[in-house]
């Protein structure tokens, strides 16, 4: 006997089948014609290129990502390359990407892919995520982009793109839900190659039409059939959006610690970082966070420098 809810799941089910049919062909058509011409999308950019462009892209737009991308590839083209490295050299070549624990994640994932996977990226996304460094989202990234398989990759782009034209609201919530993982999954194409082409696709549409701030609809190839257009673009309901403050904060502070260590040759000492930042408690807090995360290696005499081990 067919029960209430299980009418409601089977309606459900078939309007998300029919929005997925609806999405698929011109999103990746619109991805064809328009895709960006960006380096790790190249085939000889390999895994490695695309695993590295993943690491940097996290909360940072392409324009700075792509001049440190090609001085990285130029001096570290393969994972032992860089693992054969001081950690404290790929700190310095991080530059001001920002958060610079990323840095040290790729050195120790560069590190664990030439111990154990003979230096070549594995394409198995359980190895993937077995590295250090690397969670659902680069895993399936990785898997996705380099090796053309079936994963659900959710970034924000994505996930705003999802919320708009199939949830029906304007943004997605501040953290990736349960909900969102099951309708990325429900929208995956069945074609194993469809459905990598799917997830770059949607993700590119986020980056450029289906924006955070100004959505134009009007070159959206799907803007007839999404939810939140359609009922009229309703404002968002949720919790307010995160501000990405940075004047004044400890994140700021760090930076400008950071900058000292990386552009100097030798150990520096105390009294040239204290030079950056007038207010010691903060200031000390900031050099005290950089040593926790081992961004910075506290020596003899008040003298510090980036990481060797």
């Amino acid at each position: 006997m067919t029960t209430h809810t299980d009418q409601t799941q089977q309606t459900q089910q078939t309007r998300l089948e029919a929005s997925a049919a609806a999405l698929h062909t011109p999103v990746i058509a619109w991805f064809e014609a328009n895709a960006r011409d960006l380096p790790w999308r190249r085939p000889e950019a390999g895994a490695w290129g695309v695993m590295v462009s993943e690491f940097m892209l996290q909360q940072t737009p392409v324009v700075r990502v792509l001049p440190v991308y090609e001085q990285w590839l130029a001096r570290w083209p393969r994972p032992a390359d860089l693992a054969a490295e001081a950690p404290g050299e790929a700190v310095r070549a991080w530059g001001r990407l920002g958060y610079p624990r990323r840095a040290l994640r790729l050195h120790g994932a560069a590190q664990a892919i030439t111990e154990r996977h003979n230096g070549d990226v594995p394409s198995e996304h359980a190895q993937l995520l077995a590295l250090p460094g690397i969670g659902e989202y680069t895993a399936a990234a990785v898997a996705s982009f380099a090796y053309g398989q079936r994963h659900a990759v959710l970034d924000t782009n994505v996930r705003r793109v999802f919320a708009r034209t199939v949830t029906g609201v304007e943004y997605p919530p501040n953290a990736t839900t349960a909900a969102e993982r099951r309708l990325a999954r429900a929208l995956l194409p069945e074609d194993e190659a469809r459905a990598a082409g799917w997830a770059a696709a949607s993700m590119e549409l986020g980056a450029l039409v289906c924006t955070a701030k100004s959505p134009d609809c009007g070159r959206c190839p799907v803007a007839a059939h999404c939810a939140w257009k359609l009922a009229g673009k309703p404002a968002h309901e949720g919790p307010p959006r995160r501000g990405q403050t940075y004047a004044g904060t400890d994140r700021q502070v760090r930076g400008k610690l950071l900058a000292v260590l990386r552009e100097a040759v030798a150990p520096v000492p105390q009294q040239a970082l204290d030079a950056v930042w007038d207010e010691p408690v903060q200031r000390a807090r900031a050099l005290d966070g950089l040593v926790s995360d081992g961004l910075a290696e506290p020596l003899a005499d008040g003298f510090y420098r980036l990481p060797l081990t």
